[in-house]
């Protein structure tokens, strides 16, 4: 089968896809019957070009590069806005990767809505709009029967959707537990090796892992996000981030980073999800975890994650939670899902 891909949204993740695309091709097509063109792209900083034979990727990649935009393509319909584009381009799966917004999910909902309303296929890694509305979008893709997917919401290209839906399909999740968010691990680990939180918070930003304005990691935001989309999507809660206790890592002082070295604990951000009879809680905050328990023993920007089952008792995952190639991989994983899923239709 063939499929047509618009991007909206063109920053870091979706040249990560954009790459894999390019890289996989041939083994997208050969190893899967999966062929594919990119007829538009739209990105209020870096351009919007909607070309209907399809756009040429390695020229986009190399523009973005060099330009940090694509205006100098010299093909194409230019100047399209995201809602223009998802309505009008010719084209059956929007990669929706606009920036996340936690507070009200747009531009991104807007986006998701519009284009499941033109029955096309949705593939994301913007956590806002499935935090949000993950049930109201969950039916409008139903109703139109298309695909939504969007494993990169939680931990990057590390398959924590889809080893709970697909793999883990049968077995009752009773409970969710891990570190979700790789900036404040990395911090937390330079902190236990003696490191101010200022100078590790301005090293983490240095390095790309923590944002100018480092709130939604350090103050929880991002994992409280993926911890209700983990608790809704495969424990069949309806919490909304507002119903979840949250509590990130700016409080925690080097006084009881030493403490906790002394009595032989590490301090690790916590994203947890639990059943309470028939109702779905979840909480993040900083927990003191010992040399006993395995997320002691992750480190730096790795993520890991715990389900417990009735049929295997604990499951856990470990893997990157972000990165270019590493969230654009989850983009890849979503495309090939539904590939599977409609090529037999």
């Amino acid at each position: 089968m063939s499929y047509k891909l618009a991007f909206i949204g063109f920053g870091v993740v979706g040249q990560g896809f954009a790459q894999l695309l390019e890289e996989k091709k041939n083994l997208l097509r050969t190893g899967f019957g999966l062929e594919y063109t990119v007829t538009a792209i739209s990105d209020p900083a870096k351009g919007s070009i909607y070309q209907e034979e399809g756009l040429d990727l390695t020229q986009i990649l190399s523009l973005t590069e060099k330009d940090g935009n694509v205006k100098g393509y010299d093909r194409g319909v230019k100047g399209w806005d995201s809602l223009r584009t998802i309505n009008e381009a010719d084209a059956d799966v929007i990669v929706e990767v606009s920036p996340t917004n936690i507070e009200n999910g747009e531009p991104g909902i807007s986006h998701i809505r519009a284009a499941l309303g033109k029955k096309k296929h949705v593939i994301t890694t913007n956590k806002g709009p499935i935090a949000l509305f993950y049930r109201e979008l969950a039916e409008l893709a139903r109703r139109n029967g298309v695909a939504l997917k969007f494993e990169g919401t939680v931990l990057s290209g590390t398959p924590a959707i889809n080893l709970s839906l697909d793999t883990l399909a049968g077995a009752v999740v009773r409970e969710i537990k891990g570190i979700m968010n790789g900036t404040t691990n990395y911090m937390l680990t330079k902190m236990a090796d003696g490191q101010s939180y200022e100078t590790v918070l301005k090293e983490a930003q240095r390095l790309g892992y923590a944002e100018t304005k480092p709130d939604a990691d350090v103050k929880g935001w991002d994992a409280q996000a993926k911890i209700v989309i983990l608790a809704n999507v495969v424990m069949g809660g309806h919490l909304k981030p507002k119903d979840v206790p949250t509590q990130g890592i700016t409080e925690i002082t080097q006084d009881d980073i030493e403490k906790a070295r002394t009595d032989g604990k590490r301090f690790k951000l916590i994203g947890h999800a639990w059943k309470e009879g028939s109702e779905v809680k979840a909480k993040v905050s900083p927990v003191l975890v010992g040399a006993d328990d395995f997320l002691y023993h992750v480190n730096g920007v790795t993520n890991a994650l715990t389900f417990v089952t009735d049929a295997l008792n604990k499951v856990t995952i470990v893997g990157p939670g972000a990165g270019r190639l590493e969230t654009g991989f989850s983009l890849l994983v979503d495309f090939l899902g539904l590939h599977r899923a409609f090529s037999k239709r």
